[in-house]
């Protein structure tokens, strides 16, 4: 009996084929009940129910992946419906995101005990396409919250989930 195969369509938000390789940035999501950044004992972003995103913007990457990203995180569907499945978006939910910057998201430890972050991008380059990222995002959804780049910063949250996803 022969079986059928079924080709899997992409439903991903769509982008143009070229750009698919050139995307290098990657964003770590994690669906939070609540979570808050600090900056020496001061809190410096804080959210309720959304999204906290940890951002590393890679040294190849260009102001052409931001759309990409800026489209496809509001509309991912990570939280419940009535059916208890992850059906709806931060956009249906009136959800909140939390962006922090985070180039050791690049570390690599493949050799030696201390990591290599050759891979990231320069301050200067990270620092203006985090902000256009957060720029855009700022256009889609309700509230967007930011700790305060290159500093060092205590992130607190509470996962919800645990919900947590690797976007590249």
């Amino acid at each position: 009996m022969m079986k059928k195969r079924f080709r899997q369509k992409n439903f991903t938000t769509s982008r143009p084929k070229q750009l698919y390789n050139d995307l290098t940035m990657r964003i770590v999501i994690q669906r939070v009940k609540e979570a808050h950044v600090s900056v020496e004992g001061d809190i410096v972003g804080q959210i309720e129910q959304g999204l906290m995103l940890l951002v590393a913007v890679h040294r190849d990457d260009t102001s052409n992946i931001i759309p990409y990203f800026a489209e496809k995180i509001p509309h991912l569907r990570l939280f419940p419906d009535d059916n208890d499945k992850m059906n709806r978006s931060l956009l249906e939910i009136n959800g909140a995101l939390l962006v922090v910057s985070q180039f050791t998201l690049y570390g690599d430890c493949k050799t030696g005990r201390r990591p290599s972050f050759t891979n990231s991008a320069p301050p200067e380059k990270a620092e203006a396409l985090y902000q256009e990222l957060v720029d855009a995002l700022g256009k889609r959804v309700k509230q967007v919250e930011t700790g305060i780049f290159g500093a060092n910063m205590q992130v607190t949250l509470t996962n919800d989930g645990p919900v947590t996803l690797i976007l590249e």
